[in-house]
């Protein structure tokens, strides 16, 4: 049985498979839980949830989300994608001004996604355990962000524009073999010369 409470629905490992359309149906839900169902796919019908602040889509199989996902403007507290096949993530996103904590962790991401970059209210940003070899200089847009972490991915540097992130206090590159330079840019970030 789905725990419902006003405006919060949690369907937290319920076997779903898929979501019951009778979901899009409550328009008012401010907190949507969808973790660890076996999804494979989310109907774009999930933008008629525009009251949306936080949702978790995490631990499914989801090789995409919906590109009307950034018409959720006021999604703001938080978006979890970790532990899915995602690989990329659509441009639309960067519509998502007031997202504050991003997870797209344990995910296929190759290349970061361009669109997070412009996510100007993230305050921490999680994209450990993918198999990125790079960061874009356009991560240095993100002035807000308070934690950075991508342990476990295979960076060999980070972009100066690291070194702009003033907000920066926490910055976990773990694992992330053959990491070398740009230490002294991270160090700055965070107030340590």
């Amino acid at each position: 049985m789905p725990s419902l409470s006003g405006q919060h629905l949690n369907l937290w490992k319920k076997g779903l498979g898929q979501v019951p359309d009778s979901v899009w149906a409550q328009t008012e839900l401010e907190t949507l839980v969808l973790a660890d169902n076996g999804l494979c796919e989310v109907s774009e019908r999930i933008g008629e949830l525009r009251r949306l602040r936080m949702l978790d889509l995490g631990h499914n199989q989801l090789t995409s989300v919906p590109e009307v996902l950034g018409e959720i403007e006021l999604l703001s507290d938080f978006l979890y994608l970790h532990d899915n096949r995602l690989s990329s993530l659509p441009e639309a996103l960067a519509r998502l001004k007031k997202l504050r904590y991003l997870n797209i962790s344990g995910n296929e991401f190759v290349c970061f996604p361009e669109c997070v970059c412009e996510m100007a209210g993230l305050i921490e940003l999680r994209v450990t355990d993918n198999l990125l070899t790079s960061m874009p200089d356009s991560i240095g847009q993100l002035s807000r962000l308070r934690e950075l972490h991508l342990r476990n991915n295979k960076l060999a540097t980070l972009p100066e524009a690291v070194g702009e992130l003033r907000e920066l206090r926490q910055i976990d590159l773990r694992e992330s073999l053959g990491f070398a330079a740009g230490v002294s840019c991270v160090a700055a970030a965070v107030g340590e010369d």
